[in-house]
Formats: structure tokens, sequence, C-alpha cells
């Protein structure tokens, strides 16, 4: 059987070889002259240009069938399967395939792992398999996603085989949904084999969830179900399950014991009430822990816990973040809030929220004049992390939660929260953009710490740490040594050589910063002696320098020292890793003596918060004070400010920002100085995503607004401000919101009922949800039924996923959290067989159904290895190939061929003499003699003719005088010479006769033409 096969693409072209009968009536008219053979030969070319044509725009095809199979191993290494059983599927593939695989036929195999997510082990390749373990480490197999696998293993296949596809598997499918893409699979002609695993579903406890009421109010008992599962066996040899069961309660960083007793669990499912009451609204979440008092009663530990969440909602909740430093400035404000039925939780900076849960007992949160790092006298630093302020961003922005900055000496740009993403929360800028406002800082940075643990990396670290807490007016600078001795890392004006401004070079600094490779500095005196030089010159109102050494350098000149003393600079110095107590000492008289802060740190990781907290330095001319005192204006009215005098207090100082270029911006109220209004702001609000923020420029009475404290709508502006950022906190209404996970994702279920229990339709619902990472997560709101609106979100890995739901404008948000413990890969404890049993039922396109093949057993067993994949029942491969270009190629060849047939007569008397010849018939001598000699005579008899008559035909006309005596006698042409006539005359000598007679004749034509 040949190889390839010809089809059609477009078949229905073919009609037109009906044409040929027409063709050949044609031809057989038209070309009769040629005679038969050379007219048959014109007509074979002619059909055979007409067919070929026909078949090229019918898209003739090649179909190249091939009996070569493909084995793709598809191998389930989730956790579900133990791992035992994991390292026994390898060791089965090895087996299988060199023994059924035929290599003289080319057949192929390969391997695909999968878990969560499928990856290639081996692509398909006509060799045996010799893996001794598998390469790819799954990153994630807490769950099984055959779908992906099967998807994978079709993308990888050769389509010019046919396919095969060996899954083994327990068939505890929880992500993705192979059925349905095991029609396409089938569609596609790949046949599907599966060899179980069988799970075994002894002694193993699973506490299933916590079941928690949907609504809790404060002060109201209620009852907790927790649900725990125990498969065992019911035979006469088992034994009961025993452990010890654990009920914890958390809210924030507080956690309590509601239940811990010894059980006894019964096979099958067991419930465990718990009556509980709540006193404090507030978030909480619940956890359930089974401990069993033996290993061997139970096989996997990841499912011995289940959480729950839920949240009692009061009155009003705000968390008030202070500085550790200045505790107690806030005090005021505090109890003013309290008495209106605002509660207050007060958090000091070093002791700050560890996750986004704990903020959903808050509907608002105030920094209240809290810069981004502190440090106190026994250089402890201690800073907002960047996970905490994208917290505080998220918590406003998808949830809803309000946001309020409060000034202060150490807060806003001169708190260090200049690029936070706090600053961009806000309706104004940390920064000062306007170059008539002077508030300009001077850093530089002497960088010696070669010698540390990791020196270039936190070198670098710390470098960027401080040129990103300054802003774009002020002046930076790093002095490294290298083998050419101190040098700048950078250049910059003449006048402040090594210092440039920050605005323009901020991206070329923190460039240069990471190809910085400082070495050991021998000495301080030629650095610091450059780097007073360059302050002393630079035009800024603070100036500041940063030392960071183990201490080896030798002492700076005391001319040095008086020269920063004169200057007003002052040096914070960083010990690290120093040399004893001589180089600590060396660190810290520089900084005594020049008024700066001295650190001694032993690990790295602390130095970037030390070089924030000490850039601020630079930030101070960011704070506008006057003794004689400024009265703020309102400029805008809004809500907030309903009721209040529009004569406020004066105050004797504010933080300069700058207001965003936004007309969702608003700024309230400002100061009359400076100048620039955009640089004065007091307050300004806005609404950032779902929550609302702002900013409160000057403090709330310790420092700068004094006066404020004994003004008689203090109580008031303050508590109406912070009503108006927090989260609605009235009645939900008849909205209730439930959460459920199936199927890798959150359903999120709303039903809402008017106060009369009408369905409430056509609500347009805000709805967000964050992962566990707080990461923003696509939830859509759509109404299914009358009052039912329902959404949904993937959660494909453990942990807390909280949901913020506003139903409508204006209307309080429903808040709710479900927690995922662990992946459904360890609920289930028992091979799934309906799946199994679907996936080899299927029959491939032109195939047969796959098989069931012998369970994986804890060992290879003969029976498995004995199957054969590589057996018949597939449909034939085939691939397929256009040829419609050849054959119009061919079409074009033959047309040249018919040309030739018509236009060329060619003599076939050779192919006989040729066939003769071959059959060894030869003529004799003598005939062959006679006929030359005939032939040379005929030959001669005709030349002798034709010499003859060119010799004796001559043409000779007589000259007459007149036209009617003109004639010509052509009676005396004749075989020989003839004399001329008496009277006629003789031709000219000059001219040359005729050559032949033709041509004398048509000269004699010509001749009694022109006479006449």
């Amino acid at each position: 059987m040949l190889p390839y096969r010809i089809s059609f693409e477009h078949p229905t072209f073919l009609w037109l070889l009906l044409g040929l009968p027409i063709l050949w009536y044609l031809g057989i008219e038209s070309l009769g002259v040629l005679g038969k053979f050379r007219r048959s030969l014109a007509l074979v070319f002619r059909t055979l240009v007409w067919t070929i044509l026909v078949f090229a725009l019918a898209g003739v095809q090649l179909v190249r069938v091939s009996d070569r199979i493909t084995v793709m191993y598809v191998l389930d290494q989730s956790e579900s399967i133990p791992v035992a059983k994991r390292q026994v599927m390898l060791d089965y593939v090895v087996r299988n395939v060199k023994r059924h695989r035929d290599a003289r036929r080319g057949d192929k195999a390969g391997i695909i792992v999968f878990g969560r997510d499928a990856s290639v082990e081996i692509p398909p390749f006509d060799d045996e398999i010799r893996l001794r373990r598998l390469e790819t480490l799954l990153q994630r197999g807490d769950a099984t996603n055959l779908e992906s696998a099967l998807n994978l293993a079709q993308a990888t296949m050769p389509e010019d085989t046919s396919r095969r596809i060996v899954v083994v598997t327990d068939g505890n499918e929880n992500l993705g949904q192979a059925r349905k893409l095991v029609a396409r699979v089938a569609a596609a002609g790949i046949g599907i084999d599966v060899v179980p695993v069988m799970l075994d579903a002894k002694s193993e406890v699973l506490v299933e969830k916590i079941d928690l009421p949907t609504d809790i109010r404060k002060g109201q008992p209620f009852e907790a179900r927790i649900v725990v599962n125990n498969y065992t066996d019911t035979d006469e040899t088992s034994t009961p399950t025993k452990g010890k069961i654990r009920v914890k309660q958390k809210e924030g960083k507080e956690e309590s014991i509601l239940l811990e007793r010894e059980i006894t669990l019964d096979p099958g499912k067991n419930v465990f009430p718990l009556r509980h009451t709540i006193d404090r609204p507030a978030p909480y979440v619940y956890e359930a822990e089974f401990v069993p008092d033996s290993r061997e009663e139970d096989g996997i530990r990841q499912n011995n816990s289940a959480t729950a969440y839920t949240h009692v909602r009061g009155q009003g909740r705000v968390l008030l973040i202070e500085d550790r430093q200045n505790e107690g400035d806030f005090s005021l404000l505090a109890s003013k809030l309290l008495d209106n039925n605002i509660e207050v939780v007060i958090q000091s900076n070093d002791d700050l929220f560890g996750s986004l849960a704990e903020l959903q007992a808050y509907d608002a949160v105030i920094l209240a004049g809290v810069p981004r790092t502190t440090g106190g006298s026994d250089n402890e630093i201690v800073s907002f992390s960047d996970e905490q302020i994208e917290m505080l961003v998220r918590n406003t922005q998808q949830l809803g939660a309000g946001l309020l900055m409060i000034g202060g000496p150490e807060a806003f740009g001169a708190g260090g929260w200049t690029g936070t993403e706090i600053e961009k929360a806000m309706p104004v800028d940390f920064q000062i953009k306007n170059a008539k406002v002077r508030a300009v800082g001077a850093l530089a940075l002497i960088m010696h710490a070669s010698e540390m643990a990791d020196g270039n990396y936190w070198q670098k670290q710390i470098c960027k740490a401080a040129i990103e807490q300054l802003g774009t007016s002020d002046f930076a600078g790093v002095l490294h040594w290298n083998f050419s001795g101190d040098a700048w890392l950078w250049g910059g004006d003449p006048r402040w050589s090594g210092l440039a401004e920050v605005g323009p070079n901020r991206r070329v600094m923190l460039s240069r910063v990471s190809r910085m490779t400082p070495g050991d500095m021998p000495q301080f005196d030629p650095a610091m002696n450059m780097a007073v030089k360059s302050l002393n010159n630079v035009p800024a109102s603070v100036k500041h320098c940063i030392i960071i050494s183990d201490g080896d350098p030798s002492a700076p000149n005391p001319n040095t020292m008086n020269a920063f003393v004169n200057g007003k600079i002052s040096i914070s110095t960083v010990a690290v890793a120093s040399h004893g107590l001589q180089g600590s000492q060396r660190l810290q008289q520089i900084a005594n003596q020049t008024g700066g802060k001295y650190y001694s740190v032993k690990s790295g990781r602390a130095l970037p918060r030390i070089f924030q907290h000490e850039a601020r330095r630079v930030s101070k001319p960011l704070v506008y004070e006057a003794a004689d005192g400024l009265v703020p204006q309102v400029v805008f009215p809004h809500a907030m400010l309903d009721g209040i005098d529009r004569d406020l207090p004066p105050i004797t100082g504010f933080v300069m920002t700058q207001t965003k270029d936004s007309p969702l911006a608003q700024v309230l109220i400002q100061s009359p100085r400076p100048e620039q209004p955009e640089n004065a702001t007091i307050l300004a609000a806005w609404t950032y995503g779902l929550g609302r923020t702002a900013v409160l420029t000057t403090d709330a009475g310790a420092r700068w607004a004094s006066t404020w404290t004994e003004w008689d709508n203090y109580e008031k502006f303050h508590s109406q401000l912070v009503r108006w950022l927090m989260r609605p906190t009235g009645d939900t209404g008849k909205f209730t919101i439930a959460t459920a996970v199936k199927d890798g994702e959150v359903q999120v279920v709303v039903n809402a009922l008017t106060k009369d229990d009408d369905f409430l339709d056509f609500l347009e619902m805000n709805a967000t949800a964050l992962d566990p990472g707080l990461n923003p997560m696509p939830l859509e709101m759509r109404q299914t039924a009358p009052g039912r609106y329902v959404g949904s979100f993937p959660a494909s890995g453990a942990g807390s996923y909280l949901v913020n739901v506003v139903p409508g404008a204006g209307a309080a948000p429903l808040r709710t959290g479900v927690t995922v413990p662990y992946s459904d890969e360890y609920r289930v404890r028992e091979t799934n067989m309906a799946l199994i049993e679907t996936l080899a039922a299927t029959e491939p396109e032109g195939g047969e159904p796959g098989e069931i093949n012998p369970p994986l057993e804890q060992r290879t067993s003969e029976d498995l290895v004995a199957t054969d994949p590589f057996r018949g029942g597939l449909a034939l491969a085939r691939s397929i190939r256009d040829a419609w270009p050849w054959f119009v190629l061919g079409a074009c060849c033959l047309f040249l061929g018919d040309v030739m047939v018509r236009r060329i007569a060619f003599d076939f008397t050779w192919v006989g003499q040729t066939i003769k010849r071959l059959r060894g018939e030869k003529d004799t001598s003598e005939d062959a003699v006679t006929r030359l000699d005939a032939l040379r005579k005929n030959k001669s008899q005709l030349d002798e003719d034709l010499q003859k008559r060119r010799a004796s035909v001559r043409f000779e006309p007589t000259s007459v005088d007149s036209a009617e005596n003109t004639q010509v006698d052509l009676s005396d042409l004749g075989d020989g010479a003839s004399k001329p006539k008496p009277g006629a005359s003789t031709p000219d000598s000059s001219t040359p006769a005729p050559s032949s007679y033709t041509e004398r004749l048509l000269e004699a034509k010509k001749r009694a033409r022109k006479d006449k």
C-alpha cells in the first residue's frame, strides 16, 4: 500500500471534468491535418492539461498515512497520592515503554507530570525512557488539574502519528473540568487509557468546616458547629479514633481558646456544637483543630484544621496610630471622638497591625503626626513596612475605609512619606514643586562598609532608601573610595561638585548606585573635607551628612570637624561590624561633636530604616512655622464643615504640601501664608476608590493648634471630619451576604429586600475582593433571581479572602470574609472511579474506546507492565500537504508538449529501424549496394539536367521602335542554345546575366512591362 493518497479541499470543482468530451470533439475537427498519430498525441496532452488544472482548482492534497503511534504518559503528582506510589509511576513508564514500543515503526513516548499545573517532563521522542527520577519539581501539588494535563498532552503530541494518552491518577480532580475537555480530545482521534491509583481511606480525619451564623449581633448568643469527618473502616478490627479538639478565637493579635476537650470520633461525620457570645464589634477568625492521639490514626495533617471569618458591626470604630516618642499628643482628640460615640483604638507605631483582616475592625484609620520611620535613644528603628502601607491603601481603595493624616513636625514629607503609596492616596502631594518655596535640604553620604557581610549589597540598599526619601528640590551626593582615592559617585554643578538636585537626576542617581563598588577607605579626612566644602556651597537650608563605616579609617582632622560645626552641618554615623571599642568611639565622637546621632548595628537589614530616618533631617524645611500666628480661612464649603464657625482660631505652624492637579481634590481650608496657595493647604479631602481620604496639615493641639483646644467647635470639627471619612455604619437594611467555596471559586451571594420584604431588583452593586496577598480580585455581582445577586472569584491559594459589597449609593457596605484553610486536595480520600471510567470509555474518532488498566500498587505489577498502550485501535494518522502548486507546474510543462506536437513533424522511421536492429534483422549486402547505385545514378542524372537547363535557357528580347511591334518570342525558349534574331539588340555586357531559369523569366517580364 502506498503511503500517500490524494484528497481535495474543494471537490466541487471536479465537475469541470465533464468538459473533456467537448475538448475531444473540438480537437478531432481542428487537428485532422496532423495525421492520425500526431492528432491522438495532441489530444492526450490536452486531456492531461485540462485534468491537472481542474485538480489544482479543486485544491488537490497529498495525504500521508502512517501507522506510527505516540503515547503520552500523564502522571498525577498531586499530594493526594502517597509519595511511595508517585515514585512507582516512573518505574512503570520506563518498563512499559521498553517492552511495547516498536522501534522499527518509529513509535514515540513522552511524560507529563501535573498537580495544580502541568509540565512536560519528557517530550515525545523515538527512543527508550531512561529516567531514574522525575526532574520537574512541581511548585504546587496542592491541587489536581487534570484538564490542564490533557490539554498540554494534546498540544505536545505530533499530529503525523496515531495518539494515545495514558493517565495515571486517582481521579480526584479539584481544578478544571476534564469531562468537558475529553470530547475535544476524542474528536482529535486521541485515545485515553487510565491506570487508577487506589487510595487507602483507612484512618483519616478531616475537619471539614466551622459553621457560623450569617448574622451575628453584639451581645447575642449564637451557636457554632464544628464538623469533623472520620474516614475509617467499620469492620471488627477497627478501633475508635481518639484525640483532642481545640477551638480558638482570634481578634487582631489577641487569641483566646473557646473549647478544648478529649473526643472519640465515630465513623463518618461528627458535629460538635459551641455556644458563644461576642461582646465587642470587630472582625473575628475562628479556628478549629483536631489533634489525634496517635499519628497512625490520621494520614494527612494538612486537613486537620478549618477556619471561619465573621464580622460583628458596631456604631463606629477608628484606629489611631501615633508616634511612640510622642505618646499622648492626641489623647484629647481620642476623648472627644469617644464622646461622640466613635470608639477609638490607639496603636503605637512600634506595635502595628499585621494583616488586612485586622484593619476590618475599623471604619477609619488616623495617622496622627506619625513618621514612616522613627528611632529612640536606644537606636532601635521602627518603621511602616511596604506591606503595611499597602494594607492601609487597599483598606481604603478596595474596602471603603477612611484614611486621615494629621500633621506634626514629623508628618507628611517631613516624616518620610514621600514617594509611598500613601502619598498617592492623599489629595495632596508631599513634595513641593514650586521653585519659589525654598524648602531645600542637602544630604551627603560617605560609604565605607566593604568589610561587612554582603557589604556591597547593603550599601546599595541604604543609598537607594535615602535618595528615595528626598524631595525633588533637595540635593544629594555619595562619596566612596576607589583605587584613585576618594571620589563623588556622580558630578554636579561646579559650585557644589558631587552634589546634584534630586528632581531631574533621581533615576540617574539610583542607576549609579546600582553599579557602585566602594573600597576600603583608609582615612575619613579626605572624604569629609570634600563633603563639607560642597555642603557649604549648596543653596540648602538644612544640610546633613551620614557616614557608614566599621570605624577602621583614621580620625578626621580637627579643622575638618570645625568646618562642619561652623557650617551647622550635622553628621550621623552608623557603626557596622566595628573594629573594637576604638572604632566605635571614633564614630560616636564624630556624631556627638556635630549634633548628629550614632547608631551601632550588627546586621545590614537595619540599615535601610536608619537611612530613611536620617534622610528626614533634610526635609525639615517643609515645616512652615510662624511665631506671630496664622489664621486659616475656609475656602470651600463642604458637608464636614456644616455648622462650623467660619472664623477659625489661629495656628502657629503646619507642614507644606502640594495640591494635586486633579478636580477631585478639594481644598477646604488654607493658610494665608506662604503666598503660593497650592502649598498652603490646611485641610483637603477627596474620594479614593471605595473610600475617602483627607489631610489636616496642622496638629490636633499639642504644638501648633494649641488655641483650637479651647475652641467651641473643636469637638464638632474633628468628629464631623472623622465621620465623613468612616465607612457608613448605619443599618444595612435587609441585605444579607453569604460566601461559599466550591470548585476552587468563592461564590458571593447577596439577598436584597425592602423594609416591607419586597425584592429589590436592578441594583448596581459595587463589589471588590482581596486575596491573601492583598491583590484585588475581579468581582462582578449579577442579578440571577428577584432580589438575589451572585458573583464569584477564583480562590487558588489558602488564606483569608476579604469581600466588600456596596449594595447601592449611600448604603452601608456589606463586609465579609472567607478563609480557605487548605486545598480540596486534602479533603477526598477515595479514588474517583466515576471520572476514571468516563475518561476510558470515551471513543476517539475513527478508533476504539480506551481501557482501564490494572491499578498502580506499591510496586509495579507484571500485569500492569503487560498492558500495551502501543496497540492498534486508533485511526491512522494522516498528514496533509497541498499539492496544487506542483500540479499547476506540471500543466504548464504538458501544455508546451501540446504546442510542440502540433508545430513540429517528427520522422519516426528510426523507431522501426531501431526495433529491427534490436530484433537482429539486417539488410543483405547486394540489396544495399543496388540501392546505393540506383540512388547515385538518379542523383547524377538530376544534376546533369539541372546544369543543361541553367546553361541553355537565356532571354534575348528584340529591340523595336514602337509599342505595336514590341513582342516577346517565347517559342524559341528551349533546352538548347538559340541564336539572336536579326535586328535584336545585344544586352549590355556590364549587366550580369541571371543565373537561373526563374530569375531570367522574371527579368523578361520586368523588361516587357517597362517597354509598354
